[in-house]
């Protein structure tokens, strides 16, 4: 499969990346890998894609997000959350389809928190859950030509890790990846895999 991986340089990005090695990965970044892409830029994604062609999948583990108490959030902080992942990956999702082969693949990743909020986690469990409800709604008007589904990542232990976070109960980014690699090579449509049920069901 040709597969386009877009934050292929971030943690869970570079854990996709190498789960696929066997088939086909066009690495994306904002500033590195095979191609750039501002998410939230209609007219960036569209480059992309006009330089990269016709792809079976294309897999989406970028989003930029504001973590902060509720009573804190400002509303610059709301936007960029909400246009960089949401409204960024429903441009993504409206340009890519039309560069998807008949059947292909589209993986967004969404997370935990949004059935499973904490403090501080208002704008990215509002996000996630938006997103969770779009990968089902498109789902229905996808029929066959087109399988649109989210990963639901858990804490990923290397970034906690690097946040100096105690570890207790993270997955690791090459777990995590698992379940990208399950969705593609599956034939599920319109659901949010949850990773850590995921791996305990395997």
């Amino acid at each position: 499969m040709k597969i386009v991986v877009i934050g292929a340089t971030g943690t869970i990005g570079k854990a996709v990346s190498s789960a696929l090695q066997e088939h086909e990965v066009i690495q994306v970044g904002l500033n590195n890998g095979d191609y750039q892409m501002n998410l939230e830029s209609p007219e960036s994604i569209r480059d992309l894609f006009a330089s990269i062609g016709k792809v079976d999948a294309v897999v989406s583990t970028s989003g930029q997000i504001v973590f902060g108490a509720v009573n804190e959030l400002s509303d610059a902080d709301y936007a960029m959350t909400i246009n960089n992942k949401l409204l960024g990956h429903l441009s993504l999702f409206k340009i890519a389809a039309q560069h998807l082969n008949t059947g292909g693949s589209f993986i967004v990743t969404t997370g935990y928190l949004a059935q499973h909020p904490i403090p501080g986690s208002a704008a990215i469990s509002t996000v996630n859950a938006a997103l969770d409800a779009f990968v089902k709604a498109a789902a229905l008007e996808m029929g066959d030509t087109l399988r649109v589904n989210a990963v639901s990542p858990h804490f990923v232990t290397e970034t906690m890790l690097a946040m100096g976070m105690p570890t207790d109960g993270g997955i690791s980014a090459a777990d995590t990846a698992l379940a990208y690699r399950h969705l593609l090579e599956g034939d599920h449509n319109g659901i949010s895999l949850d990773v850590r049920d995921f791996l305990a069901s395997r």
